[in-house]
């Protein structure tokens, strides 16, 4: 005999599921549309001379790129964790507390030209450095330090209070508690921030197109934070408006091996999260 009251659940099961799904093909199949668009349009120029050479190729630039995400990590990651740790751990909840919350809710929205125009400003003209590696991966610090806080302060929160009231009662002060029991247990939710921050600083041209990046350096390679560098983000931009005679498939090759390199760093922060989450497991 059926049972008619079961029937409903489950269809509305299964039209949940179905709506799931389908919001995941809509997100990733455009996703994978370009990609595979972007690919078949640079194929024919993606060798290994574009890749590696380092007088036409792309090896300076992509050196370069990586050595802006590696010191604007060093330092947004602990601005952005000391500020998280301020804001869940000792700060009084009250209505400034919130008023920051809202300001970095709303500093995360702000176009990155404005950070460009900033980092123009403060690094750049105010502080002297000129244009260099410094000056930029200070303004890509800056236009990441909302969605690192952000992350890091929810990767707080999501820890147990019965383990900071543990370690308290064993005799350990709150600051040992923090560093000792709340930081390792956060580290994974903390590092998926970082990983997020990274993809969207790679990407990113306005912030150096004021503050770092040049087409062409005599000495391509940065031997200190106040070199000039090449950059792919800044290197694609000048290739698609300002230099019509590089072939389209450069570009197009151009962009493979940015979003390329942009896979590979998330692949590793994902990689070194997942192990730390089984360490913390543990």
């Amino acid at each position: 005999m059926s049972r008619p009251h079961l029937i409903k659940p489950r269809t509305g099961q299964r039209f949940a599921f179905v709506m799931l799904w389908a919001a995941a093909a809509a997100v990733v199949l455009p996703i994978a549309g370009v990609v595979i668009y972007m690919v078949f349009r640079g194929v024919s120029a993606l060798d290994w001379e574009l890749v590696a050479s380092t007088k036409e190729g792309l090896l300076p630039a992509m050196i370069g790129t990586l050595s802006l995400v590696g010191v604007m990590s060093v330092v947004a990651a602990p601005l952005g964790v000391a500020a998280a740790i301020y804001l869940a751990e000792y700060a009084r909840q009250g209505t400034l507390v919130r008023l920051i919350r809202l300001a970095i809710v709303n500093l995360a929205g702000v176009p990155s030209v404005v950070y460009g125009l900033f980092g123009l400003a403060a690094f750049v003209i105010l502080l002297g450095f000129g244009r260099c590696l410094a000056a930029g991966a200070c303004t890509l610090a800056l236009l990441v330090l909302p969605l690192v806080i952000s992350s890091a302060e929810e990767a707080l929160r999501q820890i147990p209070r019965g383990l900071r009231e543990g370690s308290l009662a064993l005799g350990a002060t709150k600051w040992q508690t923090i560093r000792r029991v709340v930081l390792p247990n956060a580290l994974p939710g903390i590092i998926t921030g970082l990983i997020l921050s990274v993809g969207r600083a790679a990407g990113e041209t306005a912030p150096i197109l004021f503050t770092a990046a040049f087409y062409s350096l005599t000495d391509p390679f940065p031997r200190s934070l106040f070199d000039e560098i090449l950059a792919l983000p800044y290197q694609l931009y000048v290739m698609a408006t300002e230099a019509p005679d590089v072939e389209d498939a450069t570009k197009w090759a151009t962009a493979v091996v940015l979003v390329g390199l942009v896979l590979g760093m998330n692949l590793f922060a994902t990689v070194l999260r997942a192990r730390l989450r089984r360490r913390a497991r543990w």
